[in-house]
């Protein structure tokens, strides 16, 4: 099994733009493809492929169906025992991210970092910036983290606990819970938690607070399979939402969108000509979860 997983990202408009801009953001940051579906129900859709310090994106353009929310931000850590500069670095991308941003939590020093802020871009994507402890184990610069909140709020060790079973190549990170006195959360519950799925690290907490929104498909996890096999398997075990189920795309019992594709359909709409393109996309229009044969016959026309 060789999976890997990427943030998927949507906009109406603005894929390319904003992946020029966070790749101007982050260090270590660049874009590695892009390409047009055409014909699709949202019109021509730009798709842009891109890194942040390193962690795999996606972004599509497809029209003003989805707005993104914090549910699903993601964590960067910024770690002095790896760069002396990780503070005055954070300051730098902070002020950056604030251009026609808005800051969630501001820059302060926090019980759980001695630098901290939480901050939603231009776009309406969230950042949390975090100064870590380098006596710390250490994680990625890019963790995305999933907000478990009304009906799901308490559900955070219930999903990952569920991601770790799904994914073959996965393992478990630390795991912090609430204490008494700590309303509106109940004892017990997670408070932070991380761990590690296929090439990437991921966190997930509860949230008792009211915060008027949920998980949606503006962010989404996209898994990119090399066999039926694998797709099969993760649409299996994830899939709980079958009104959902379209084009790859589906949904979990916490409501978290997630796209089960294949590097062979990454390839196929890289590589292609327009013609055997257009054809790929067709036929994936018509499916739920991608049968890797029947696109493959799309592509040679067959």
């Amino acid at each position: 099994m060789s999976s890997s997983i990427a943030l998927h990202l949507w906009f109406d408009k603005e894929a390319k733009e904003a992946a020029e801009f966070y790749c101007s953001v982050f260090p270590d940051s660049r874009i590695t493809g892009a390409t047009t579906i055409y014909d699709t129900p949202s019109g021509d859709s730009e798709l842009v492929s891109f890194t942040v310090w390193g962690f795999p994106f996606m972004a599509i353009s497809a029209g003003p169906f989805f707005q993104p929310n914090p549910s699903i931000s993601c964590i960067v850590n910024f770690d002095p025992s790896r760069d002396p500069n990780a503070r005055e670095m954070l300051d730098e991308v902070w002020n950056k991210l604030s251009d026609g941003g808005t800051a969630l939590m501001p820059l302060d020093r926090y019980p759980f970092s001695e630098w901290y802020g939480w901050i939603q871009d231009k776009y309406g994507f969230t950042w949390q910036l975090m100064l870590t402890n380098p006596e710390g184990e250490p994680r990625p610069a890019i963790v995305p983290s999933m907000m478990f909140i009304g009906d799901n709020c308490g559900k955070a060790e219930e999903a990952r606990e569920l991601y770790l079973s799904v994914f073959r190549n996965a393992k478990p990170g630390t795991i912090v819970k609430y204490g008494p006195g700590q309303e509106p959360d109940q004892e017990g519950a997670v408070m932070f938690s991380d761990f590690r799925l296929e090439n990437a690290w991921f966190a997930a907490m509860d949230s008792a607070y009211d915060h008027g929104f949920s998980f949606n498909e503006a962010i989404s996890l996209l898994v990119n399979c090399e066999t039926q096999e694998e797709i099969d398997h993760y649409w299996e075990n994830l899939s709980a939402v079958p009104e959902a189920e379209q084009c790859g795309w589906l949904k979990d019992r916490f409501g978290v969108s997630w796209q089960i594709s294949s590097s062979d359909l990454d390839e196929m709409m890289n590589q292609g000509t327009l013609e055997q393109r257009n054809r790929v996309t067709q036929a994936f229009l018509k499916m739920k979860k991608f049968d890797l044969a029947e696109l493959q016959r799309a592509f040679e026309g067959k």
